[in-house]
């Protein structure tokens, strides 16, 4: 019963995004989802999707970058964060995002891979960047994916000390990130 709850709300949150409503949320909130498609969110050039797909999720993300000393330098291991519903107040998680890079529904096992394909740096924070899809599992949120978007970057950069052995340090940081399907 939890579970179909979990998986309705969720439904239902993801349909709220896409038609760029969240059902219950102040006007602030809803403004917020539609950040990433509607001019909220700066989308430079290099990272716009390609025409013929859709958006169809935006995910709040916090998380860790963990990057491990390799050769006296800082070099990143993996990306471990939480995905929620953007402008869902009660921030439930909706999504793992771990190394890979890879996105994996928590309420409907459906997972996307994916590699970089442009990124776009910003002063103080990890890059914003433009992903494609290289597989997708199960027939859930992440069924068909084709592109994502990291967008509105917050921290997460490798320290600028110098490392030794196998040391390994976690940076906080918090991202958008947009899905998309072709929507063919």
């Amino acid at each position: 019963m939890k579970f179909a709850k979990r998986l309705a709300l969720t439904a239902a949150a993801l349909a709220a995004v896409t038609a760029g409503t969240l059902s219950g949320a102040s006007a602030d909130q809803a403004a917020a989802v539609s950040q990433p498609v509607r001019g909220g969110v700066d989308v430079p050039d290099a990272l716009k999707v390609p025409d013929g797909n859709r958006l169809t999720g935006v995910f709040a993300a916090t998380g860790v970058q963990t990057y491990t000393c390799t050769d006296g330098a800082w070099k990143l291991l993996e990306p471990a964060a939480t995905l929620s519903v953007k402008g869902d107040r009660h921030h439930r998680p909706v999504a793992l995002h771990s190394r890979g890079p890879v996105w994996v529904s928590t309420v409907d096992g459906s997972a996307v891979n994916a590699a970089a394909v442009a990124t776009s740096p910003r002063t103080g924070t990890i890059p914003e960047l433009l992903l494609k899809s290289t597989a997708t599992r199960g027939a859930g949120v992440f069924a068909d994916v084709s592109y994502i978007q990291r967008l509105a970057t917050e921290g997460g950069v490798a320290p600028t000390t110098a490392c030794t052995g196998t040391d390994q340090v976690s940076v906080p940081y918090s991202a958008v990130y947009t899905f998309y399907k072709p929507t063919a």
